[in-house]
C-alpha cells in the first residue's frame, strides 16, 4: 500500500466547505478570526494571538489574568477533549452518555482524591489553588460564551446533543486518572506465576535492574489474588469508547510508554548556549493530548506544552530557564490483600471496618443509581471473594499528587536552586527533568513521591494486615542529582540510569525500568559529538537506528546463509520507513523470534507478553538459540513474501507501519462532519527501541499506537530558535484549520518554529481575540 493524500491546505478547504454547508447559517471561517468579549473574571483587557501554526500567545496585565486566559483559551480549543476529560475523571459520564459507563463512572470515583483540600493545594505551593481558580473560571467564561454565540460550541456536542459543564477548581486536583500509573499490574502478574511455581522465571519477560531477586512476602498466598482481580483499576484509567462498551484493556504496564529528553553544555555546541530537547511519548490521540501555550504577564513569561485541562506548562521555557521531563519509574503503589472479617477486615489481629461512602449515579435516560464505594486504611476496595478483600495503595491518591500539576512551580523558577526546590514539592508522575538556563548552567534532577518500603522491595502484592506498611516517603535528596557534569551533557529515556554505586538496598525506588536501547542510543550519540547543533538534536528526535538489531544481528554469524538473512547482513540496522530490511526486522522479531525464544523458558500460564529484550539477546549467546533464530527468520521471509510479494525490494516497513489518527466520534459522524475529522493515514520508521519511539500494541497490523506527538528542541537563550511539533494539530475543533494542520510536518519530520518574543509572534499572527472585563 502507497501513501496518496490531498495536500493539506487542499483537504483542509474541502473539509471546511463540506461542514459548512453541514451546519445551517455556519461560517467556518468565524471560529479563527479576529474577535472581542466581555467576560467576567479577570481585571483587565488581555488578548490572544494565535499564530499561523495555531500557537495561543496569552497576553494578560495581571498574573493571575494569565492563568483565566488560559482556561479561556483551552476552552476554545479543545473545550469537547476538556470536558469529556472532566466526565471521565469524576465518574460523570453515565449523566451525559447513558447506562454503559456505569461501571466506569464508579471505577473512576474510587480513584478521586478524598483527602483534605486545605493540605492538598499547599502541597504544590502558596497560590495553587489561585492559579487552579482564575483557570477554571477562564473555562467556565469560554462555556458562558457558547451559550450567547452557539457557533463556537464545538460540532461533537451537537453531534450527541449535550452541553458542557461548569467547572470547580478542586476539579483539576481531585482527577488522578489521568497519570502513568505502576505498578499494580505487574504485582499481579508475577502474583500469578507464583502461584503456578514460576515466579523465579519472570524475568525472563521482565528483568528487573539492578539485579535483584524479588520473593514472595511472609503471610501472602498467591493463589487467593483472582484473574480479574484489577477490572476496576484499569477501567478506572480506561479512554472513553463510544463504539463498544469501555472495558479494561491492559494486562501489563506498557512499558514503550516513556519520552527522550537531553540537555547539552554550551562547551559542547556550536551556538555557545545550551541545547535542551524533550520528546515525551505516550499513546496518540484526537485531540492530541498536549497542547503548546504561551502564558505572558507580570511574574511570568513561559511557553511550551501541557495538557489541556490543566494550568501551567510542564515542558518548555520561561525567559531564563528551559525544562523537560521523562518518566523516572519509581513504584508508587501496591496491591493490598486482606482476610475478611465480617463487615471488615482484619489488620493487627483484630477487625477493622470498611470505609464506606455512597454516592449516586446519575443515568441519562434511566433512573439513579445509588452505589457504595469501600475503602480501607490503604485505599479503595477493588474486588472481594469470599474470603479476601484487595485494595490499592497510591502515592498518587496523596495530597500534591496531582499529575503534573505540580508544573505551576517549576515553570516559575529563575535558576536551578528554584528548580530543585520546587521538584521537592514534586508528586506525580514521578519524572526525569533536565534544566538549563541563560547563564550556561545544565543539571539533571529525578522528582516523584518515592514511599519507604522497610521490608520488602514493592515487586509483589503483600497482606494488608498490619506486617507491610509505607513507613513515610524519601526525601528528595536520597535521589542523584547532576549539576554541570564534567561529561558536559545529560539526557534520559525511562531505563535504568541510576550511578552505579546507587544504594539500591537503602532506597528501593524501583525495578521495572524501559528498554534500555534508546538511553544507549541517545548517549553513544552524544558522547560522540562535540559540536553540537540544533539540527543534531532534530535529527536525533527522528533517530530511526535500531540498537537491539544491531546487537541481535551482531550474535548471528551464520545470518547470511538463511533466507533473508543477507538482507538483514548488509542492512544499517536503520529502520527507516522505506527499508524492505526493517520490514523483515519487525516481522521476524516480534512475530516469530521473540515467540519462538520464549519456548527456551518454559510455557508461561499467566498474562502473556513478549520476551524481555535483554533476555532475547542472552538467549542467542547460545547454539540452541541462534538456531532457532534462523529457522525462524525463514518463516519470517514466507511470511513477508505472502505479505508484501516476492520482490523484496519492494518491501517497505512503512507500507505495514503507519499512523492513523482518528477522531473517536468518527463512527457516528454525518457525512459531512465525517470528512472534516479523517485524517491521511503516513507511513512511519522506527518502533518503541528506537529514538523516535513510534511504538505498536499489535504485531498483526504494526500501527503506530505511541510515540513523541510534541516534540521541543531549545537554543537556550534563542528563544526564538526554538522548535517543535504537535501531531496532528492544536485544536480539537474538526472545523478549524489548526485541526490537523502540524499532522503533514510532523509525519515527515519537520518542526515549526516555538516563536517567543512579542515581535515574532505579531509577523506571525494569524488572528487576535480580545478579551474585556465586565467586572
Amino acid at each position: 500500500m502507497k501513501h496518496h493524500k490531498l495536500s493539506v491546505t487542499l483537504r483542509q478547504s474541502l473539509s471546511l466547505a463540506l461542514l459548512t454547508l453541514a451546519i445551517p447559517g455556519f461560517s467556518a471561517e468565524q471560529i479563527q478570526q479576529d474577535a472581542e468579549y466581555a467576560v467576567s473574571g479577570i481585571t483587565a483587557p488581555a488578548e490572544i494571538i494565535v499564530d499561523r501554526w495555531g500557537v495561543p500567545h496569552l497576553y494578560a496585565a495581571d498574573h493571575y489574568d494569565a492563568f483565566f486566559v488560559q482556561g479561556f483559551n483551552a476552552a476554545r480549543d479543545r473545550l469537547w477533549q476538556i470536558d469529556l476529560w472532566r466526565k471521565r475523571g469524576l465518574g460523570l459520564l453515565s449523566a451525559t452518555f447513558g447506562a454503559r459507563f456505569v461501571d466506569q463512572d464508579e471505577a473512576a470515583r474510587l480513584f478521586l482524591y478524598r483527602k483534605d483540600m486545605y493540605t492538598e493545594w499547599l502541597a504544590y505551593g502558596n497560590d495553587a489553588k489561585r492559579i487552579a481558580s482564575a483557570f477554571t473560571d477562564g473555562i467556565n467564561a469560554y462555556v458562558a460564551l457558547t451559550e450567547r454565540e452557539p457557533r463556537l460550541l464545538p460540532p461533537e456536542f451537537s453531534l450527541m446533543n449535550y452541553r458542557p459543564d461548569q467547572w470547580t477548581a478542586s476539579d483539576i486536583v481531585r482527577i488522578r486518572g489521568n497519570g502513568l500509573w505502576r505498578n499494580v499490574i505487574d504485582e499481579v502478574w508475577r502474583a500469578r506465576l507464583a502461584c503456578d511455581g514460576q515466579l523465579a522465571a519472570a524475568a525472563h519477560w521482565k528483568q528487573l535492574q539492578p539485579t535483584w531477586q524479588t520473593e514472595v512476602p511472609d503471610g501472602l498466598d498467591p493463589c487467593v489474588i483472582p484473574a480479574n482481580v484489577l477490572d476496576k483499576y484499569k477501567l478506572a484509567k480506561a479512554p472513553v469508547n463510544f463504539e463498544k462498551p469501555t472495558i479494561a484493556l491492559q494486562d501489563t504496564f506498557d512499558h514503550s510508554l516513556g519520552s527522550n529528553n537531553w540537555v547539552v553544555a554550551p562547551s559542547r555546541t556550536t551556538t555557545g548556549r545550551p541545547i535542551l530537547a524533550d520528546d515525551p511519548h505516550r499513546g496518540h490521540s484526537t485531540p492530541s493530548l498536549r497542547y503548546i501555550a504561551h502564558l505572558s504577564a507580570p511574574g511570568i513569561n513561559v511557553i511550551g506544552a501541557g495538557e489541556p485541562a490543566l494550568p501551567g506548562i510542564s515542558i518548555g521555557h520561561n525567559e531564563t530557564i528551559a525544562f523537560g521531563l521523562t518518566i523516572f519509574p519509581i513504584d508508587q503503589e501496591d496491591l493490598y490483600v486482606y482476610e475478611r472479617v465480617g463487615k471488615g477486615y482484619r489488620y493487627q489481629g483484630r477487625q477493622e471496618p470498611f470505609i464506606r461512602v455512597t454516592e449516586v449515579i446519575n443515568i441519562k435516560g434511566a433512573p439513579a443509581k445509588q452505589v457504595t464505594l469501600e475503602f480501607t486504611r490503604h485505599g479503595p476496595v477493588i474486588a472481594a471473594t469470599k474470603k479476601n478483600v484487595f485494595a490499592v495503595r497510591a502515592a498518587w491518591l496523596e495530597p500534591g499528587m496531582s499529575p503534573y500539576f505540580g508544573s505551576i512551580e517549576y515553570m516559575r523558577a529563575k535558576n536551578f536552586r528554584e528548580f530543585v526546590s520546587a521538584l521537592n514539592r514534586w508528586g506525580a508522575p514521578s519524572e526525569n527533568q533536565v534544566y538549563a538556563d541563560v547563564e550556561g548552567n545544565i543539571g539533571y534532577k529525578p522528582a516523584g513521591r518515592f514511599p519507604k518500603r522497610d521490608n520488602w522491595d514493592g515487586l509483589l502484592p503483600v497482606p494488608g494486615d498490619g506486617r507491610y506498611e509505607w513507613d513515610g516517603y524519601f526525601d528528595m535528596d536520597v535521589l542523584p542529582e547532576e549539576y554541570n557534569p564534567s561529561r558536559g551533557f545529560s539526557g534520559t529515556a525511562n531505563s535504568m540510569n541510576l550511578p552505579a554505586e546507587y544504594p539500591i538496598n537503602d532506597y528501593r525506588i524501583g525495578f521495572e525500568w524501559s528498554a534500555p536501547w534508546r538511553y544507549e542510543r541517545l548517549w553513544e550519540v552524544l558522547q560522540q559529538d562535540n559540536h553540537h547543533t540544533i539540527q543534531d538534536s532534530l535529527d536525533l528526535q527522528r533517530d530511526y537506528h535500531s540498537v537491539l538489531a544491531r546487537k541481535t544481528i551482531a550474535r548471528l554469524p551464520n545470518l547470511v546463509d538463511q533466507p533473508g538473512g543477507k538482507l538483514l547482513a548488509q542492512w544499517d540496522q536503520v529502520l527507516s520507513p522505506t527499508s524492505a530490511a526493517a520490514a523483515l526486522w519487525n516481522v521476524w522479531y516480534n512475530q516469530y523470534l521473540n515467540p519462538g525464544l520464549s519456548n527456551l523458558v518454559g510455557p508461561q500460564s499467566a498474562i502473556p507478553r513478549a520476551l524481555d529484550s535483554l533476555t532475547v539477546l542472552a538467549l542467542l549467546e547460545s547454539d540452541t538459540g541462534r538456531n532457532i533464530a534462523y529457522a525462524t527468520l525463514a518463516q519470517a521471509h514466507t511470511s513477508l513474501q505472502q505479505k508484501l510479494g516476492t520482490d523484496a525490494s519492494q518491501w517497505q516497513w512503512g507500507d505495514l507501519h503507519q499512523i492513523k489518527f482518528q477522531h473517536p466520534l468518527l463512527h457516528l459522524a454525518s457525512a459531512d462532519l465525517r470528512n472534516a475529522m479523517l485524517m491521511d493515514a503516513y507511513p512511519r520508521g522506527g518502533s518503541a527501541n528506537t529514538t523516535n519511539n513510534t511504538g505498536f500494541r499489535n504485531s498483526n497490523t504494526f500501527d503506530v499506537s505511541a510515540g513523541a506527538s510534541f516534540r521541543m528542541v531549545v537554543d537556550v537563550g534563542n528563544w526564538d530558535a526554538a522548535l517543535a511539533t504537535n501531531a496532528p494539530g492544536q485544536s480539537g475543533d474538526p472545523r478549524s484549520e489548526f485541526y490537523d494542520n502540524l499532522l503533514d510536518n510532523w509525519a515527515t519530520e519537520q518542526s515549526f518554529p516555538l516563536l517567543y518574543t512579542r515581535a515574532a509572534i505579531e509577523a506571525n499572527e494569524a488572528f487576535r481575540i480580545k478579551l474585556i472585563p465586565t467586572d
